[in-house]
């Protein structure tokens, strides 16, 4: 059995919110750009939702910095929660680096979702 993985940023805007810090954190659009996804990590397939052939996508909602790491990140559509995917795709994702989203030409800290598709083959 052979895993196919695919990631992708969906270029959709979701609605803005506060991190942690009360910094302001921006969507996409309106002289907003995407965050650039510099490097990625994969998640893995657990043995259990491997066993359960279990397939399709998490959609997550993510916070980049303007330093281009990744704050906070929530499930927005759970593909698996027992078998551990969604917390698999969720860790991937933290350990993601981007080039940050701009503002005015300023890197400001965007809300983008990252879709994380699990498939196999």
């Amino acid at each position: 059995m052979r895993l196919v993985f695919h990631l992708f940023v969906v270029a959709s805007a979701l609605a803005a919110g506060a991190c942690a810090t009360s910094t302001a954190v921006f969507v996409p659009g309106n002289g907003v750009a995407l965050p650039v996804v510099v490097n990625r990590v994969r998640p893995y397939y657990t043995q259990e939702a491997l066993a359960s052939q279990i397939e399709g996508s998490v959609l997550l909602n993510c916070v980049v910095r303007a330093d281009g790491t990744v704050g906070d990140v929530q499930v927005a559509r759970s593909l698996d929660s027992a078998h551990g995917l969604d917390t698999q795709a969720i860790q991937a994702v933290r350990q993601w680096s981007f080039k940050a989203g701009t503002k005015g030409g300023k890197p400001v800290a965007v809300r983008v979702p990252v879709e994380i598709t699990f498939t196999l083959q």
